[in-house]
């Protein structure tokens, strides 16, 4: 898990929302977080192998944040319970 993940999970927690790569990138930029955008398509798939999200639309690649990333972000589910993707840059 990386800061990057975090930044992912909690925007998607906190503003209850489904979002594409892109309106992740545009959102957590007026927020003052900068990360790529093949950064967080890249983090968004490896969240999506965790089962911390959780993808809605095929077609549109939207995604929301599941019940195991909730668990995650409130302190029930440890990062070292989570199965190591071997790409925790």
């Amino acid at each position: 898990m990386t800061g990057n993940d975090d930044s992912i999970l909690e925007f998607l927690h906190e503003r209850e929302v489904t979002l594409p790569p892109t309106g992740l990138e545009i959102n957590l930029e007026r927020e003052g977080i900068s990360i790529s955008y093949s950064t967080i398509h890249r983090r968004l798939q490896k969240l999506q192998e965790k089962g911390l999200v959780k993808k809605i639309d095929e077609q549109k690649g939207y995604y929301a944040i599941t019940d195991k990333g909730r668990d995650y972000l409130e302190g029930d589910l440890a990062a070292s319970e989570l199965e190591d993707d071997g790409d925790d840059e």
